[in-house]
């Protein structure tokens, strides 16, 4: 016994962000659960400029483990590295 339907997904239409907020607030209102937003957070603007850069290999190495090390990321250590011999 099959009891798969196939979804009509041709009618189907887009949920709007109004729509979504309201869904948002019901749920939080119904069973008090707060809904954390997906995604990226917001970054700051002009704080990080996006950029390509070749390094030595032992350079990553050594800063993937520094950061293991640390629990951070390995290109905030290689940034603050730089930021310190700027200072």
């Amino acid at each position: 016994m099959n009891q798969e339907s196939e979804f009509p997904f041709e009618r189907a239409r887009r949920v709007t962000p109004a729509e979504n907020q309201e869904f948002r607030a019901a749920i939080v209102e119904q069973f008090g659960i707060d809904l954390k937003k997906r995604g990226r957070p917001v970054k700051e603007e002009d704080k990080y400029a996006p950029i390509s850069i070749r390094l030595h290999p032992k350079i990553l190495v050594w800063a993937k483990e520094e950061a293991k090390q640390r629990g951070i990321g390995y290109q905030t250590v290689i940034n603050e590295v730089l930021l310190s011999q700027i200072s």
